[in-house]
C-alpha cells in the first residue's frame, strides 16, 4: 500500500468513527462552540485570573536555574464587602500576573486567537522550531489549581504531536546552553528557558480534551525547555522545519502539491512522481540544494523538473 493511500485509509477510519451514533446508549453528537465568540470568552476569563493572581517575581530576580516547583501562583485575598480584591499581599516580593505577562496573537483555525506567557528565563539556547523535539519539564493545571498533567524528569516530546499551544510558546523561548551528564543516567541543565503559558481553549483541546480536562477549558503550564532536535517526519532528507516555505512558524499549512498532505508529511512534496529525497540530485544527503534549471525553486518542490537520480540509488 502506498503511503499516499496509507494515509486515505486512515482517515476514513477516523471519519466513520467519529461519525458512528450508538443509539442504544442515548450517545448524540453536539455541535463545538463557534471559535470565535469562545475565544472571547476565554480571553476575558484569562485576564481576569492574571488580574487577580500574583507570584513570588522576587525570587527570580537573582539568576539560577530554578524548576516550576520554584513558581508559585496565588489567588489575591477575597473580595471586600464592596466585591473588590483586597491589596496585593507583600508587594516586595510579588507581582500581579497581569504585570508581567507578555501577550501574543496567532491566528489558527480562521481565528485570531490572544494568549500569553511569562519569561521568567529567556533560555540562553537555541529556540526549538515548531517541529521539533524538545526534551522538557512541565506542570499543568487548571484555573481552580487542579493540577492535569505533569512530568517528573525530563522528558522528550514532538511538538507536531501537541497542542497548538506548546507550537507558538516554545519557539519564543530558548534551549539550555550547558549540557551536564551525572554519570548515573541523568542529565543536568544551565540556563534554560523557564516560563508560564496561559492558553484559551482554542489553543488547547477545545471541544474534544482528555479525560480530566473540562471542554472548552483554558490552560496553564508551567515549564522548562532544555533541548530541542530537528525532525524530519517523512524521511524524505528535508528536515521539517525546513518544510515551512512560508516561513509562517506552521507547517501545517505548508502543501505545494495541493494534495492535501502537508509537505513535512509528503514524500513527494512536488507530486512529480518522483519521491523527495531521489531528487537529492548531487547525492550530499540534502535536496534543498539541487535546483537543475536555475529557477530559484529546488527540484523537489518544482514539479516542471521531474528529474532524478533515482537509478542510482
Amino acid at each position: 500500500m502506498t503511503f499516499r493511500n496509507t494515509i486515505a485509509v486512515i482517515l476514513l477510519l477516523v471519519l466513520c468513527f467519529v461519525s458512528c451514533k450508538n443509539d442504544d446508549d442515548g450517545f448524540t453528537q453536539v455541535p463545538a462552540r463557534d471559535r470565535t465568540v469562545q475565544q472571547e470568552a476565554d480571553k476575558d476569563s484569562l485576564l481576569k485570573y492574571m488580574s487577580t493572581h500574583y507570584y513570588n517575581s522576587s525570587l527570580f530576580e537573582t539568576p539560577g536555574n530554578y524548576t516550576y516547583d520554584d513558581i508559585v501562583i496565588l489567588e489575591l485575598p477575597d473580595e471586600n464587602e464592596d466585591g473588590i480584591y483586597e491589596d496585593l499581599p507583600d508587594p516586595a516580593n510579588n507581582t500581579l500576573l497581569i504585570d508581567d505577562i507578555e501577550t501574543f496573537t496567532t491566528e489558527y483555525r480562521d481565528v485570531e486567537y490572544e494568549y500569553y506567557t511569562l519569561k521568567l528565563s529567556q533560555g540562553g539556547g537555541d529556540n526549538p522550531n515548531s517541529s521539533d523535539t524538545v526534551n522538557i519539564n512541565y506542570f499543568g493545571n487548571l484555573f481552580d489549581g487542579e493540577d492535569f498533567d505533569s512530568t517528573v524528569n525530563a522528558t522528550s516530546l514532538d511538538l507536531i504531536t501537541l497542542i497548538e499551544a506548546w507550537r507558538v510558546v516554545l519557539p519564543d523561548f530558548g534551549t539550555a546552553t550547558t549540557i551536564i551528564d551525572n554519570g548515573d543516567g541523568t542529565f543536568s541543565y544551565d540556563n534554560y528557558g523557564l516560563g508560564v503559558m496561559f492558553v484559551p481553549s482554542g489553543l488547547a483541546y477545545f471541544s474534544a480534551p482528555p479525560f480530566g480536562i473540562p471542554q472548552y477549558a483554558n490552560l496553564i503550564f508551567k515549564f522548562e525547555l532544555y533541548t530541542s532536535e530537528f525532525n524530519d517526519h517523512d524521511a524524505d532528507l528535508v528536515m521539517s522545519f525546513l518544510e515551512d516555505i512560508n516561513q509562517d512558524g506552521n507547517v501545517f499549512d505548508d502543501d505545494t502539491d495541493n494534495d492535501d498532505i502537508p509537505d513535512f508529511f509528503d514524500v513527494d512534496d512536488d507530486g512529480d512522481g518522483v519521491l523527495t529525497r531521489y531528487e537529492d540530485i548531487d547525492n550530499n544527503g540534502d535536496p534543498t540544494n539541487d535546483d537543475t534549471d536555475n529557477d530559484g525553486i529546488p527540484n523537489y518542490l518544482d514539479s516542471s523538473t521531474a528529474l532524478s537520480n533515482q537509478d542510482d540509488n
